[in-house]
Order: C-alpha cells, then structure tokens, then sequence
C-alpha cells in the first residue's frame, strides 16, 4: 500500500497461488464461516427476544453485513479498537467474551445510545494509540447514512493529515468516497464477499499497524446477496463444505447460547427481586 491518494476496485478473489495476498488456510476459511454463522444465529435469536417483548427493538448483529464485520474484526488483537454504532456483538464474540457477559450488557443496556459517529470515536481512539505509541489500532464500521458527510469528511482529512493508525470500513455513499482532500487508500471491495473483505483488511491493517496511515475499505453489494450463502458456495468450490457442516456448527452454538440466555435472564430476574425485597429486609 502507498500513502498517496489512491482509489483501487477490488474484485472476487482471484484462484488460490494467482494474486499478491497472502494464501488463506482451510482452517481459517472455516472459522470465518463459523463466525458469520454465530453472527446471523444471535442475531435471529436475539430478534425473537425482542418480539417476545422481553428486550426493547434493537438491530443487534446487522444482519446481511456479517462478512463485512468478520472480515474486518477477524485478525484485530484484543486491545485494538472496534468501534461500531449497531452491530458490536459479533466483535465481541471474536474477541472470546463469554455469550452469558454479552448477553448481559445486551439486557442490561440501557435505551440511550452514543450519539458520536464511529468515525469520530475511532479518530479519537487512533489519536491516543498514536500518541501512547502502543502499536494499536482503531478500526470503524460505518452505518449506511447517519453522519453528515462534512463531518465525515473532515474525519478522514483530520485522519489522512496525521497518519492515524485506523480502518474505516463503510457502504457505499455512508462517505465521501471521492472527497479531495482525502490523502490515503481507499479500496472497493465486495461486502458480502467475507474472503475479499479480510484479505482487504488483513492489508489495510497491516498497513496501519507499521504507522503508515489509514485506509477506507467501501464495501459494495445489497442484503439481497446473502454473503453466508456465498461462504458456503466458495466452501464447497473448494471442497470443504459438507452436509452436516452447518446444522453440526448450528447444533452446538445454539445450545451454547440457549442455555447462557437462560442463566442471564435468570440472573437478571434474581437482581430484580433482590432489588425490590431489599428495602424490606433492613
């Protein structure tokens, strides 16, 4: 990657052993379907909560934006910074935060929410990684269109000026793909295609990590193009998808996530009585 003001298109991934990435191993083409499954599984379950009136409305995992999250949340280390305004759970998880923790703060959250833009929260997490010279970086997902985009602008210029060690990873027209004063790569990538994204953010990463500056991944492509569907079909292109991969994988997260649904609730609701018999009891 150059810091000069670029723009690249990035298309599929090219056939294994034919492009200038680095080869991604079958375990870990597996482990990013695994984690795009976990993250469409909260997010039906989680769903079906909140039409149980147990938790208010929320769009908990971004449903259809799972290979964008994955593919750039996959290889962070556990102190960087993810930042996210609606899909924050499937990170988590990455990052090996037990599913009744998780679950809990999803419960426990309260209605108001950070009114700053990610773009603005990861500026100011680049800032004090660059300056506490740490060695990590911020990474921002951008909702479609919730920031005025002259702010967004001046992000990424403030960003681009002093070589902030952050990825910002957006859908098309959530920013100013095209603005002038932005000095850094930007790189289009198919959003529903999770092997182009993390080979995209593995770079970019890479890129930020050694103090080389920013980078913005655009991400293209509808919900319409289911991109777990898509893992599947390149899985079994390459031979390592099977019959019983995916109700196998299913079978023992919802298990998992059943039963720490039921402790927190239980949990909660014993938090609750302690907190009404409280008064009572002095």
């Amino acid at each position: 990657m150059t810091t000069r003001s670029s723009e690249t298109k990035v298309a599929d991934p090219a056939p294994a052993g034919q492009n200038g990435f680095t080869l991604i191993s079958n375990d870990k083409l597996l482990q990013l379907y695994s984690a795009m499954l976990k993250c469409r599984l909260l997010d039906e379950r989680l769903r079906l909560v909140v039409k149980q009136e147990v938790l208010p409305a929320a769009n908990f995992a971004a449903a259809g934006q799972e290979a964008a999250i994955v593919g750039a949340a996959f290889d962070l280390l556990p102190k960087d910074t993810f930042i996210s305004r609606h899909c924050d759970l499937l990170p988590c998880l990455l990052r090996g935060l037990p599913l009744e923790r998780l679950l809990a703060s999803v419960f426990e959250r309260t209605a108001a929410r950070p009114k700053s833009d990610p773009l603005t929260l990861a500026t100011h997490a680049a800032m004090a990684n660059q300056g506490g010279k740490t060695g990590r970086i911020a990474v921002a997902i951008l909702p479609s269109a919730v920031a005025p985009l002259k702010s967004r602008q001046r992000a990424l210029s403030f960003a681009s000026l002093h070589s902030l060690p952050m990825v910002v990873v957006s859908w098309k027209k959530s920013i100013p793909t095209r603005s002038k004063t932005r000095e850094f790569p930007a790189i289009t990538v198919d959003g529903n295609d999770v092997v182009a994204v993390y080979r995209v953010a593995s770079e970019a990463i890479a890129h930020a990590r050694k103090g080389s500056g920013p980078t913005l991944i655009e991400c293209i492509g509808g919900k319409a193009n289911d991109p777990i569907l898509n893992m599947e079909n390149y899985l079994t292109r390459k031979g390592l998808f099977t019959q019983n991969l995916k109700p196998h994988l299913a079978a023992g997260f919802n298990k998992e996530l059943e039963a720490a649904l039921k402790r927190t609730q239980e949990s909660l609701l014993l938090k609750s009585v302690e907190a009404v018999t409280m008064p009572f009891a002095q």
